[in-house]
């Protein structure tokens, strides 16, 4: 057996098994190599790799007979197959489709083709002697699908091991892997004062968490280091009192210095307010950026011999221009800490100092290093790292060195071999990962539970105006997309000009639409708000950006005065063509555009530095530069959807987020290259970008090599820099782009009047204006209308609250009740708390609205984290607002699907006729990067047939369509003289793909992203068929209490951290419903359309019995439908719902006495006889001699649980020996609980390796024990 798949073990599901799919003949040795040609990674993951063997060698085969024959390669058709593959039933050829190799250019020049498509109706297999299996069942076969469950993922938490303190003033929960294992015993005793732990200043499970701390940090590694202890809480568990307490409890212990490492200054007064709160008031807490660069003790900096030093990670990497002996930061600490510094050192919120340590190519960024070299240096030092998505994503665990994990004394001797043990598993992998280290004593994950919390997702439908305005201004875009690439030909700028154009262009273009989708639902919010409010609620709205730099724009150019509310929108578009359009203006232009060194000019302009330019220009450049200052303090908040703009850990050009997002290369964040830098992408609103880099270098730059970058930037601020000397553009050209140009700004002039204002303005307008609304943005200045009617554009600030503390002045006052709504935007709300609290004057329900979900459920739940946090009266009320556009209704699904496991409840039923399972809804993962990848070649007409047929309700020619609306976005290129289309070099790139969708007309979008959604679904049902589809966890025996243990195999061994236990689990699950237990359900029931069923099919002389229960809790998209619950004989409840329409196309309704024999029959058989008997009578297993256990009632499974970490390697040598092929090794992870109530997680371990793994693992255990049950 070649290629054994964990998977098939557990599953089985669509009667493929292990055996069937690896015995196929092997192909005859080929004289040519077949590892020349180059498979797509993403097919890799449905076949079998001896599959990938046969079918390379075969095209090379064939390609040296081809090539012969012709020079170009067209794509064939739909009749020509290559003949060769298996034996099918009559003897002859089992034909395998295929196409051109891979990286193998198609005639009409576009993008490679993939070297096959998986062979998607693979129905025949060999049996021994070449004797043909019978064939693969379809249609009702799949109802014998055994569906494991991915059942409930969190289970209520409280300390298991530690018993004293209050309880958690709110309900917290834990994933149920990580609930399934305990803790290690606690033998530490704390010497916090028993006073505040009766006071409750500590919640029990904050004390659980410093007490391990403590116990952990008494443990040495085996390179001679501290263990180090890793907080996993979610937001609003109170991870900043658990840090102070850590930071407390060695103080008490004569440990008087400790570092708080955080992302942003502000988190100062946190950490101050959470010292303070659990009674640690009189430890001082300084800012690192505060001291000069001394001794941290000189009396230059107050001699502070103890207390807590604050830094951002960003601090970290400072340095002095001065030199002197402690001229870096990092210098500054470790001198004061002392060489056996065995105090604190916290990491809060390390997921979020950008690349600590990125993987693969990349260099670390400097941070990173720092981060390491702190830990290096002071060896003996206590580190607690806190990170809600600690575990969750394992590159981001580079700098955790101390958790013991790899290194020395681990199975893992470096970080790169960790990751790519643990990437090569799959999603349960970290999950195992994560139990092990709470099993070890070194991890706590706790988060929220959202139970009491209510969310609903509100539908907005587009009204035909809305349609009309958006389809209008697609039409402009791809017009102006059109007219830019034309003008910037003619004028004749170099390929880094265009780079920096396009990057522009497309941020630009985010951004616009981005807009348009949020200003749709702004009359609905102000609808949901006043009737919340009137219901004696308060509102909560989420923004992402503010749209401010547009209005500032649109300020400048007015002289100051408005008319109307401005246009986000429209002010995006226009920046976009007066700034970057590529015609010769004026001067500003050309030094815009990069052209002054190129362009003769007779007069150069002057340095940037003089004060040329009218006093109002200046003022108005002034203001903005002010704004842009304050905007980066208070953590960029005009940053786009995808918030990349995390606080600067280097001293690297900013590249504003939509510009990095979306523009085409944008590598100037990584690249210390002076070409790479985009001079425009930090959103630099300033009328000379290289001008603005040099201010900003001046406040930060700390490193030699940002001098020499200053340099250069002043020789080309200048326009003197050396640059290759190009023709000028002809007039002609001129007048023709400046033609352009004006025509561009005339059309949206005219779209301008329809275009939808600034949606924060708009909102608090219409809410009663700045005295009824918080506001707590970025932002330095608002556009509101007075009482007398007119407009005018007017400060934030007010009299004695200085901008600063603007935002926190305006919580209190929403806090206190002074007012009933906030507005928040994404970067400024970080660290704000808005939830009812116990301690707050205004203790009203929170309505939080939300107008622009993100991508990521994670990121979804820690904004949801602002109102829903611990110490609440009441929990909030959460309303998506989404659109019919692009995909939004899929979003809100995974985040309402995402609540809904952690507890919430929804509103009314009108998505209950999803199915329970979670992954179905996440598209950015590796299927749905497979999903576009295909789409866009279908699209392309390079995979023939396509996997997914075009919509047959679509008027036209669907596939010529999309790629007609993908060039105007850019994701397919068009030679404009031959007219030939090739696909862009990043056209499976997920989030551009999402972004860039939004440019395109509002039927065809959607018909595209229901075309994609369609591919995605067909992609892992594949993956599911061939048993290569990566489940995650699953739950076995979901339906009930059937899960029996049979043995146990226990093996005791030591670790770097102590000592831990690896269980080899046997288990039984009886699934099966006899009929009399059927009965009991069956007199319960009450609705016309539930009871017994038959199939109509009769196979084999047998029909199905099922026995179908309403779920009123669910309904199908179609309102009207039911959903039943399905019951049979064999594997009782199943996890897939049936509609009404669906039960009656293939069932006919009995009654009990005509269902009875049937369901006896199928009961008493699946004891010992496999569904294909049953149904067909014949087995391609069975023939073999092999077991089949598809559709028995008893499947006896091995589960390896508890450390697996510890023997990772020797289980995969085992499995790798027996099965002979490393790739094979996907752990599929499951979680089960016995009738005993014992709950087991662990990984699955197929039959034939039970024997040997047992071998191995005793060979080297200090106990061994075996118990049989």
């Amino acid at each position: 057996m070649d290629t054994p798949d964990l998977l098939s073990a557990a599953l089985d599901e669509s009667g493929i098994g292990e055996e069937e799919v690896a015995n196929h003949n092997n192909m005859q040795d080929n004289p040519m190599n077949p590892s020349r040609f180059q498979i797509p990674p993403h097919l890799m993951n449905f076949l079998p790799p001896h599959m990938i063997q046969q079918m390379a060698a075969h095209m090379a085969q064939q390609m040296a007979t081809h090539m012969a024959q012709q020079n170009s390669f067209q794509p064939p058709g739909s009749s020509k197959f290559l003949g060769g593959g298996d034996k099918g039933p009559g003897g002859g050829a089992m034909p395998y489709f295929m196409v051109p190799p891979f990286g193998y250019k198609a005639s009409n020049g576009s993008a490679p083709f993939p070297m096959f498509r998986p062979p998607f109706d693979m129905k025949y297999a060999m049996g021994p002697g070449g004797m043909p299996l019978p064939p693969q069942q379809t249609g009702e076969d799949a109802e014998e699908e055994e569906e494991l469950g991915l059942a409930e993922t969190y289970a209520e938490y409280t300390p298991s091991k530690l018993k004293i303190g209050e309880r958690h003033p709110d309900a917290v929960v834990e994933t149920s892997s990580l609930s399934s294992v305990a803790p290690p015993a606690v033998w530490y005793n704390l010497s916090i004062p028993e006073e505040i732990i009766d006071r409750g200043l500590l919640s029990a499970l904050q004390l659980e968490a410093i007490v391990y701390a403590s116990q952990q940090h008494e443990v040495v590694l085996a390179d001679g280091s501290r263990a180090g202890f890793l907080i996993g809480d979610g937001a609003g568990v109170g991870k900043g009192r658990t840090i102070a307490g850590i930071i407390y409890e060695n103080y008490l212990l004569g440990r008087k210095r400790a570092i708080w490492v955080s992302v942003s200054n502000d988190l100062k007064y946190d950490s101050e307010r959470d010292l303070r709160d659990i009674g640690a008031g009189k430890l001082e807490v300084h800012s690192l950026n505060k001291f000069k660069y001394a001794k941290i003790s000189s009396k230059v900096n107050g001699s502070v011999k103890k207390g807590v030093i604050f830094s951002t990670y960003s601090s970290l990497i400072g340095e002095s221009q001065s030199g002197g002996k402690y001229k870096t930061r990092l210098k500054q600490l470790l001198h004061w800490c002392g060489d056996d510094f065995d105090g604190v050192i916290v990491f809060d919120e390390c997921h979020k100092a950008k690349n600590l340590c990125p993987v693969g190519s990349s260099k670390p960024t400097k941070t990173g290093l720092t981060v390491l070299e702190l830990q290096n240096k002071l060896p003996k030092a206590r580190v607690v790292y806190a990170s809600a998505t600690g575990a969750s994503e394992p590159k981001n665990m580079a700098y955790m060195t101390r958790l013991g994990i790899w290194g020395e004394g681990t199975p893992f001797r470096e970080f790169s071999d960790f990751i790519s043990a643990v990437e090569k598993r799959g999603v349960g992998a970290m999950e195992l990962v994560a139990m092990d280290m709470k099993l070890r004593g070194m991890y706590m994950a706790r988060q929220l539970s959202f139970s009491g919390v209510s969310f609903k997702i509100e539908e907005i439908p587009l009204v035909k105006p809305f349609i009309a305005m958006y389809n209008e201004s697609v039409k402009l875009w791809v017009d102006a997309r059109a007219m830019f690439q034309e003008a910037a030909e003619l004028m004749e700028g170099d390929s880094r000009i265009k780079k920096t154009m396009w990057g522009q262009f497309w941020a630009s273009h985010q951004r616009f639409f981005k807009y348009l989708c949020i200003a749709s639902k702004v009359p609905f919010v102000v609808s949901l708000a006043r009737e919340a409010v009137k219901n004696d609620k308060c509102v909560v709205i989420g923004l992402q950006s503010t749209g401010e730099a547009r209005t500032l724009e649109q300020l400048e150019e007015q002289g100051g005065e408005l008319s109307d509310f401005v246009s986000t929108a429209k002010g995006v578009l226009q920046t976009l063509i007066e700034k970057h359009f590529p015609a010769p203006n004026r001067k500003k232009t050309l030094k815009l555009l990069g052209l002054d060194g190129i362009v003769e000019e007779p007069n150069p302009s002057p340095p940037p530095s003089s004060s040329t330019g009218g006093h109002k220009r200046k003022s108005a450049r002034q203001a903005r530069q002010g704004v842009k200052r304050y905007r980066e303090a208070s953590s960029g908040d005009d940053s786009e959807a995808e918030m990349k703009s995390e606080p600067e850990s280097d001293f690297e050009p900013s590249v504003s987020s939509s510009a990095a997002e979306d523009s085409e290369g944008s590598s100037a964040v990584e690249s210390d290259a002076e070409d790479d830098f985009n001079p425009f992408g930090d959103d630099s609103d300033s009328d000379d970008p290289w001008a603005s880099r040099k201010s900003k270098s001046k406040g930060k730059s700390k490193k030699p090599k940002a001098k020499k970058k200053r340099k250069h930037e002043k020789a080309l601020g200048n326009g003197t820099a050396p640059q290759p000397q190009r023709a000028a553009p002809t007039v002609d050209s001129e007048k023709k782009a400046a033609a352009m140009k004006q025509e561009l700004l005339d059309r949206l002039e005219k779209l301008g009047d329809k275009l939808p204002p600034n949606t924060l303005d708009q909102l608090i307008d219409e809410l009663g204006g700045p005295d009824n609304v918080a506001e707590m943005t970025g932002r330095k200045g608002r556009v509101v209308s007075t009482d007398n009617g007119t407009i005018q554009y007017e400060s934030r600030s007010e009299v004695d609250v200085p901008l600063e503390t603007l935002n926190l002045t305006e919580k209190q006052r929403f806090m206190d009740g002074e007012k009933h709504i906030a507005i928040i935007s994404e970067a400024a709300s970080s660290g704000i708390s808005l939830q009812s609290d116990r301690r707050a004057k205004n203790q009203a329900r929170r309505v939080h609205i939300t107008l622009e979900l993100p991508w990521s459920a994670d990121r979804a739940v820690q904004q949801f984290g602002r109102t829903h946090r611990s110490n609440q009266v009441n929990a909030p009320e959460y309303i998506f607002l989404i659109s019919d556009l692009a995909g939004e209704r899929r979003f809100a699904s995974i985040v309402a699907k995402r609540l809904e496991s952690l507890g919430a409840l929804t509103h009314g039923d009108r998505r209950a006729g999803e199915s329970r399972d979670l992954s179905r809804f996440n598209i950015d993962n590796k299927y749905g990067r497979a999903a576009l990848e295909t789409m866009m070649r279908g699209l392309m007409e390079m995979e023939v047939p396509p996997l997914v047929p075009p919509p047959e309700d679509w008027e036209g020619d669907f596939f010529a369509d999309c790629r007609k609306a993908l060039v105007g976005v850019g994701l397919v290129n068009e030679d404009e003289f031959n007219k030939m289309q090739n696909l862009d070099k990043d056209y499976n790139n997920m989030s551009k793909f999402l972004n860039r969708i939004l440019g395109i007309p509002v039927e065809l979008q959607n018909a595209m992203f229901k075309y994609f959604t369609d591919t995605l679904d067909a992609i892992i049902s594949e993956a599911k068929k061939t048993g290569r589809y990566d489940l995650g966890i699953l739950d076995l025996g979901t339906s009930g209490d059937n899960v029996r243990r049979v043995k146990v195999d226990e093996f005791i061994r030591s670790h770097a951290t102590g000592t831990a236990k690896t269980e080899l689990h046997t288990v039984s699950v009886e699934r099966g419903l006899s009929f009399e237990a059927s009965q009991d359900l069956w007199k319960e029931l009450v609705g016309k359309d539930e009871g017994y069923y038959l199939s109509n099919q009769v196979r084999n002389g047998k029909k199905t019995a099922v026995l179908a229960v309403c779920d009123q809790a669910r309904r199908s998209k179609e309102k009207k439908d039911k959903l039943f619950r399905l019951y049979r004989p064999n594997t009782g409840l199943q996890v897939r719902h049936e509609s009404l329409t669906e039960l009656k196309s293939k069932y006919k309704k009995v009654t009990p006495d005509d269902a009875q024999p049937h369901w006896k029959e199928q009961y008493e058989s699946s004891e010992n006889t496999c569904s294909h008997v049953y149904w067909y009578s014949s087995c391609r297993k069975k023939t073999m001699g092999l077991t089949c256990e598809v559709g028995l009632r008893r499947r006896t499974y091995h589960v390896l649980s508890g450390s697996v970490l510890a023997v990772w390697a020797k289980v995969e040598s085992v499995l790798s020996s027996v099965h002979g092929h490393h790739n094979s090794s996907k752990l599929q992870v499951v979680r089960l609980k016995t009738e005993d109530s014992l709950r087991i997680v662990g990984t699955i371990i197929p039959s034939n390796c039970v024997a040997p793994l047992i071998n191995v693992l005793s060979q080297d255990a200090e106990k061994t024990h075996s118990e049989t049950f």
